[in-house]
């Protein structure tokens, strides 16, 4: 038996695994809004996916139906997320604009943020948060630090992450 390597191939040590109510669509909205690629659907009972892997550049992710009996649940159906999806892109000006033609919904549009990424976040059809970014400038540790001092400090209260005084 050939030696089996303990991270499939194209995989990297972190992978996420999304749940997804109506999976089937969801892989359509991926291939649209980020241009992934379907590289494996294993369906079950009436066509339903019971798992997919797709790829966005050079990473895979997993998605695959909620199973609600077994404490599997999608973010629709607890009414939220806990965790997001970051992609870097080349531009993401035109990522967010192409995420939001395919249907998502904008939480924040483009911005320069205060650690060198122009970044906009988005939320799936499903319920799954992605934030989009393009690095635009490398910075220290340091930098990063004074940054986010002057960025808090100039924040409007209660205001979002794309609000200033």
């Amino acid at each position: 038996m050939p030696d089996v390597k303990p991270i499939p191939a194209g995989f990297h040590t972190l992978s996420p695994s999304l749940i997804i109510k109506g999976t089937a669509k969801a892989i359509e909205f991926y291939r649209k809004a980020f241009g992934a690629e379907v590289l494996l659907r294993i369906t079950g009972p009436n066509n339903s996916v019971l798992h997919a892997e797709m790829k966005i550049g050079n990473s895979i992710f997993m998605l695959g139906e909620e199973w609600p009996n077994h404490h599997v649940q999608s973010p629709t159906s607890i009414k939220g997320t806990t965790c997001t999806v970051h992609i870097y892109v080349s531009d993401v000006d035109a990522a967010h604009k192409k995420a939001m033609a395919a249907g998502a919904k904008e939480i924040m549009p483009p911005v320069n943020m205060f650690w060198g990424d122009r970044f906009s976040s988005i939320t799936d059809p499903y319920g799954h948060a992605w934030s989009l970014a393009t690095h635009v400038k490398d910075m220290t540790p340091e930098e990063c630090q004074k940054a986010a001092d002057e960025w808090m400090a100039s924040m409007t209260p209660g205001g979002d992450c794309s609000q200033t005084k």
